[in-house]
């Protein structure tokens, strides 16, 4: 399973690399806060397994990285190639990048 730090998300954000960023967290833990992916829960990945881009890295992200790395298998056993799993999710992304930020 590949993985990306979240150092490495910021990296792509901030030299506009293209990329997908797919947060797998419930409504209301999105709700909360976010950082700016495209809210698809979990148990909505299967459905919607037509809104995941294969031409562009896809980088899926959840609480702490559990959720989040489950999709990234079941996306990879699908065939998909171009999926990463940010690694400790918006928790890390919160204690690394934007300290302060509120977490659900």
């Amino acid at each position: 399973m590949n993985e990306l730090t979240v150092q490495d998300l910021k990296k792509m954000r901030d030299a506009g690399t293209p990329h997908q960023l797919i947060d797998v967290r419930e409504v209301h833990e999105y709700e909360i806060s976010n950082i700016g992916g495209e809210h698809i829960p979990m148990s909505l990945i299967p459905l919607n397994i037509d809104k995941i881009r294969r031409d562009i890295p896809v980088v899926l992200q959840c609480r702490s990285g559990g959720r989040s790395g489950q999709i990234t298998r079941f996306l990879e056993a699908q065939g998909f190639t171009n999926v990463s799993n940010l690694q400790g999710g918006i928790l890390a992304w919160a204690r690394d990048i934007e300290p302060g930020m509120q977490v659900g």
